[in-house]
């Protein structure tokens, strides 16, 4: 089995992982993510709903917020795995919200980071930033 494949299996095994410490008594719809920095440390966060909903933390905004307050702010790729159920078994893939998309762009090469959308470590499917936030404005727009 390639490097690369492992890589993307312990990702997915991370944001699985995350995923069953989700708080979604609301939705019941729990997501987990895994995002691997630069220097090859994975961070995890879940979805943390909120009776005002409008405060609700996305899982993937909670490992940024996450790698972010340990120091890690570039970023490689990130695994992601939600559905409904409680740990339930996966049945669609579960891509990033706008927002999410919008802070990954803070921090990553949009042409280069890697978002897997994920079923299982046997079904997923791969794209980058850019693919998912065309035209993304990033910091780069900020600069004279």
């Amino acid at each position: 089995m390639s490097e690369r494949k492992i890589e993307i299996r312990a990702l997915i095994r991370a944001a699985v992982a995350a995923r069953e410490q989700a708080y979604a008594p609301y939705s019941r719809f729990q997501v987990g993510a895994a995002l691997l920095t630069q220097q090859g440390e994975i961070y995890t966060g879940c979805n943390v709903e909120c009776a005002a909903y409008s405060v609700t933390q996305c899982a993937e905004r909670t490992a940024i917020g996450c790698a972010v307050s340990n120091g890690c702010t570039r970023f490689a790729a990130i695994a992601i795995v939600g559905g409904e159920g409680d740990r339930t078994p996966v049945k669609k893939l579960c891509p990033p919200c706008g927002v999410c998309r919008q802070m990954l762009a803070e921090f990553c090469d949009m042409n280069n980071f890697k978002i897997i959308l994920a079923k299982s470590e046997e079904e997923y499917s791969m794209y980058y930033l850019k693919q998912l936030l065309p035209l993304g404005f990033g910091p780069g727009n900020l600069e004279g």
